[in-house]
């Protein structure tokens, strides 16, 4: 077997039910539109789920809230609200930066509240639990240059492997690294591609710095410490020691 039959192997191996989490979120959605009331402006599949680069060890499906620039509520009460209703509607429930975990019916899905900035357009502003500060940006160009990217296998590769080893690393992070250092790479060397991401991860990643597409004011990078980078460096560094796939990503 070639290490593109492998990984491919793999990325099947931890493909998302698309039609359960489906079911599950249709659920959770009811709570989410009692909660919001009139100051809802939609309900979207976002991140992972949304560009094709979800995996079933991570969150199985994200989706956005879209609030009216009008809802009389600060971020910091958006999002501990939002939680409250989730929690007393009966969901496990956990909060993480940006987004509100729930799980249901084993599915992991992330409930990711925004306000809008203006009574027009698609930019939010999004509440960073980690900081307790906000952030300015728009899912839907994040979904496109992440969608549109032709690196969709190499990024689910990649989030594999950093659930295999226990990482932090945020998956817009992530895939913006993998974009990046796969530029003018061939799309049909899958092993060859992977690799040269590890390689990136044990190297250079320490210290390139990424801004957000939607808002350059917005440094993606800086979303981990530098201690949580060195886990990511020295574990793609322990990776690139092995002589096989198998002992790489399993």
């Amino acid at each position: 077997m070639s290490g593109d039959q492998y990984l491919n192997q793999i990325i099947a191996k931890y493909l998302v039910d698309k039609t359960g989490v489906k079911a599950h979120v249709g659920a959770i959605c009811l709570t989410v539109r009692r909660w919001a009331g009139r100051f809802l402006i939609g309900v979207v599949y976002s991140g992972s789920f949304a560009k094709g680069t979800a995996i079933s060890l991570a969150a199985d499906a994200d989706v956005f809230i879209s609030l009216s620039s009008r809802t009389p509520c600060t971020l910091r009460q958006i999002h501990g609200s939002l939680h409250s209703a989730l929690s007393r509607a009966g969901y496990r429930t956990a909060k993480q930066n940006v987004s509100i975990r729930v799980t249901s019916g084993g599915y992991n899905i992330d409930i990711v509240p925004g306000k809008r900035l203006s009574q027009y357009g698609n930019d939010h502003s999004l509440y960073k639990n980690k900081t307790k500060t906000w952030i300015k940006t728009n899912v839907r160009t994040h979904v496109k240059h992440v969608a549109n990217s032709n690196r969709i296998n190499e990024i689910k590769l990649t989030k594999i492997w950093r659930e295999l080893n226990g990482l932090q690393f945020p998956s817009f992070y992530l895939e913006l690294a993998v974009i990046d250092c796969l530029s003018g790479r061939s799309r049909s060397d899958l092993s060859g591609n992977f690799w040269e991401v590890l390689g990136f991860l044990s190297t250079d990643f320490l210290t390139t710095r990424y801004l957000d597409p939607a808002n350059t004011n917005n440094v993606i990078s800086d979303d981990l410490t530098f201690s949580e980078k060195k886990l990511v460096q020295r574990a793609a560094e322990l990776a690139r020691t092995e002589e096989h796939w198998s002992e790489i990503v399993w």
